[in-house]
C-alpha cells in the first residue's frame, strides 16, 4: 500500500492513494476546504467497521436494510493529540437479531477492523448499537 501528500498552498494539501484516489486536507482551524487528517482517521474507523458489519450480517443472512456508523472522539490536550476515547454508534435498520449485531460488532472490533485495532492502542473505544426498526429480534 502506498500513499502521498502534496502541499498546494496555505494550509491546503492533496493526498493521493496508490489506487488513484485523492483527498483534500485542510490544516486551518476551520477546515474550510477539507477535513483534518484526524477527522479522516475517525472517518476511516467508521468506514472500516461499517464494511465489516454489513459483510458479516449479510453472510449470516441477517435482514439488514441500512447501517450508519458515527463516531465522537476526545483527543489528548497536548501534542501529539492522539485520540484517548472514541464512542462509536451503530444505527442498524432491518429485523437484525440482537445477537447477530452484537457478534458482528465484536468480530469487527476484535478480528477484522485494522483501523480499530490501531486506534485501540491509545484510545478506549466504546460501542453503542441502536436498532432503527424498534426492538431487535432475540
Amino acid at each position: 500500500m502506498i500513499a502521498s501528500t502534496e502541499w498546494k498552498e496555505g494550509t491546503q494539501y492533496v493526498g493521493s492513494s496508490g489506487s488513484g484516489h485523492t483527498i483534500h486536507f485542510d490544516a486551518d482551524q476551520a477546515h474550510t476546504t477539507g477535513p483534518s487528517p484526524m477527522e479522516v482517521v475517525l472517518t476511516a474507523l467508521c468506514g472500516c467497521t461499517s464494511m465489516d458489519i454489513v459483510s458479516i450480517l449479510q453472510k449470516k443472512r441477517e435482514p439488514i436494510t441500512s447501517l450508519a456508523v458515527s463516531a465522537e472522539a476526545q483527543q489528548s490536550p497536548a501534542p501529539p493529540r492522539v485520540f484517548t476515547h472514541i464512542r462509536l454508534v451503530y444505527r442498524v435498520g432491518g429485523a437484525v437479531s440482537k445477537k447477530g449485531m452484537e457478534d458482528a460488532v465484536s468480530l469487527s472490533k476484535n478480528k477484522y477492523c485494522s483501523v480499530s485495532k490501531m486506534l485501540e492502542k491509545n484510545a478506549a473505544i466504546e460501542f453503542v448499537i441502536e436498532y432503527m426498526d424498534g426492538v431487535p429480534r432475540e
